[in-house]
């Protein structure tokens, strides 16, 4: 059988930290930022954490 091949997609978008959690970039940052408050940007503009249900899932699109 064939080796599985990295998600080339879900490569750009996730970071995998020393714990094995996975980080993500925050939606709503990329146009329409005039009608947004510079509150809201800069609480945009940090990375957060992937949510259980979802860790597996994204982790095996991430094997390679």
């Amino acid at each position: 059988m064939a080796k599985m091949k990295t998600h080339k997609g879900a490569k750009k978008r996730f970071k995998v930290t020393g714990t094995g959690k996975l980080k993500r970039r925050s939606k709503n940052l990329n146009h329409f930022l005039e009608k947004k408050s510079s509150k809201r940007k800069r609480r945009l503009s940090g990375e957060s954490v992937v949510s259980d249900a979802d860790t597996p899932r994204i982790k095996r699109l991430l094997s390679s």
